[in-house]
């Protein structure tokens, strides 16, 4: 059963995911990050400068390296290379999470987030999945 991580109350959602991904690249995890195209660009933009002497592989799922790169970025997983991490930044419960060993949950402070993020955990809850929350901050 896929293990799921919810990180809450982490403020700013995208720069907490780099530094998840950066941690999972780190420790040799390779991680699929799924959100819709809009997000992506803006996840994969802060991949290159939230850390300026770090460097985290990453690509496009439609691109011809996919396969050989650690960090893959898709708006959906119809076909990505790997099935070990997800990381989802999407609004939805993604609908091939159960092919991941781990999910990771990252739910930021905005209203939109922290409503869509409460939906998403119920939706794994009932479903009978142990879930780990870990809530940053005070």
């Amino acid at each position: 059963m896929t293990r799921i991580d919810f990180h809450s109350n982490v403020g700013d959602s995208l720069l907490y995911a780099c530094r998840l991904v950066r941690k999972a690249y780190q420790a040799g995890q390779p991680t699929i990050v799924l959100a819709e195209p809009a997000r992506l660009r803006v996840f994969d933009e802060q991949l290159w400068t939230f850390a300026p002497l770090e460097f985290v592989p990453h690509c496009m799922a439609d691109s011809a390296l996919a396969a050989q790169t650690p960090i893959v970025l898709a708006a959906n997983l119809d076909n990505v290379p790997h099935y070990q991490v997800l990381l989802n930044l999407g609004a939805e419960v993604p609908a091939q999470f159960a092919r991941f060993e781990r999910l990771l949950e990252v739910v930021g402070n905005a209203p939109d987030e922290l409503s869509a993020g409460r939906e998403r955990y119920r939706f794994y809850r009932d479903r009978g999945y142990a879930l780990n929350n870990y809530k940053q901050g005070g």
